[in-house]
């Protein structure tokens, strides 16, 4: 992977750029993508026009970084007097702001370009020194859609690892028993939260955490996001959509199923039905040079014909949002599977995620994990489907 290739060049060059400064810390995907390094404290990144990169971190982490990073060129903020600045200027982000404009100065660079979200209060310090801030979207977004077999791999483990845990959810609910319409478990009530506590250990397990899963009973499975805090009931839809990372390697994975314990409705089984063709129709289409959004018009094709809603036509209810998106360091990147330009490459990792909600009924989602490969798709979600898992 060469985060140094041209794809940073021309954007600077078209934004009158002279350099691209993140500040980040354990939560920014775009410094780990260019860096490999990660810290709890804030540290700085800076990439010039010509390719030259620069980390810029605390003394205490030089070690680290010397071995975890892939950068040679690490700089210290002793390097740049930052304790005598703190004492100087009597305030630790003045004192910072100075580094981040001497780091500048030592590189040439006047015009600095930055994230959208790069504090205000440091672009006010680095404009009031004299340097010319421009915001510029990321230009690591687009080479982060396309990933190499590091990446790849990284993804599968996650993958792996939501699968062991969809898996225990699922055995949880199916051996749960039944009484008066209630999911009991080893004589007390089976409950969301009982579910998503066996999830997150057995994502532990695997070196992994998910920190918003979703599991979702009846009604509130009717809302994409809807999350059930209490007992689950017999009979009616339960969503569980799991999206781990993994703790070490840092990416994502993404996956969803819909069961029921008990027997289902025919009016949801014919939900059931037409997700489940909806994503095997959208899966079909995966592979380099198709659109999103040909794809995401053949899905709402699809629900449109089956007599559903889609959000195509206006509709609140029925589908109600994209096909999928792209998965990797963030849960949500590009490309977006949905009604946008956007063209799928080999080395895009992205979800095939149809749904129907309806208040009063409920929701049901399916979503696999797609490797777009050279001639088609890999899928990369092994679990099978099972919508009634039984019960009295």
């Amino acid at each position: 992977m060469n985060q140094t290739e041209p794809g940073i060049k021309k954007p600077l060059e078209e934004a009158g750029a002279e350099a691209y400064l993140m500040l980040g810390d354990l939560h920014s995907a775009d410094i780990f993508y260019t860096t490999r390094f990660l810290a709890s404290d804030s540290f700085a990144y800076l990439q010039t026009a010509s390719g030259k990169e620069t980390l810029l971190i605390s003394e205490m982490e030089k070690g680290r970084a010397e071995k975890e990073s892939r950068l040679s060129g690490i700089k210290t903020m002793k390097d740049f007097g930052y304790r005598e600045k703190v004492k100087e200027k009597k305030d630790a982000a003045l004192a910072y702001a100075a580094c981040l404009s001497d780091l500048l100065l030592e590189t040439g660079v006047i015009k600095v370009a930055v994230p959208y979200d790069f504090p205000v209060f440091y672009a006010n310090c680095l404009t009031e020194a004299g340097f010319s801030v421009l915001p510029l979207k990321s230009p690591f977004k687009k080479l982060r859609s396309v990933k190499g077999a590091e990446e790849v791999e990284a993804v599968k483990y996650a993958q792996r690892a939501g699968e062991e845990a969809m898996k225990a959810a699922i055995k949880l609910i199916e051996r749960a028993e039944e009484k008066d319409g209630i999911l009991w478990h080893e004589g007390s009530e089976l409950t969301g939260e009982k579910v998503l506590s066996v999830i997150d250990h057995t994502l532990l397990d695997y070196g992994c955490e998910a920190e918003e899963t979703i599991v979702s009973c009846g009604e509130d499975s009717s809302n994409p996001h809807g999350t059930t805090a209490g007992p689950l009931r017999a009979d009616a839809p339960i969503i569980l959509d799991i999206y781990p990372r993994s703790k070490k390697k840092r990416y994502f994975a993404d996956m969803t199923r819909t069961v029921v314990h008990g027997k289902a409705s025919g009016e949801l089984k014919k939900m059931y039905s037409a997700v489940l063709e909806a994503q095997e129709t959208g899966l079909k289409m995966v592979k380099p040079g198709v659109t999103a959004s040909d794809i995401h018009n053949a899905v709402c094709d699809l629900f449109e014909a089956r007599g559903y809603d889609t959000y195509r036509s206006g509709a609140e209810v029925g589908f109600t949002h994209s096909t999928g998106h792209g998965v990797g360091l963030d849960i949500h990147e590009l490309p977006g599977v949905g009604d946008n330009g956007a063209v799928l490459e080999a080395g895009n990792i992205i979800t095939i995620e149809p749904g129907l909600y309806y208040p009063k009924i409920g929701g049901i989602r399916l979503e696999d994990l797609v490797l777009v490969t050279k001639n088609g798709c890999e899928n990369l979600t092994k679990l099978e489907k099972k919508f009634e898992l039984g019960g009295e």
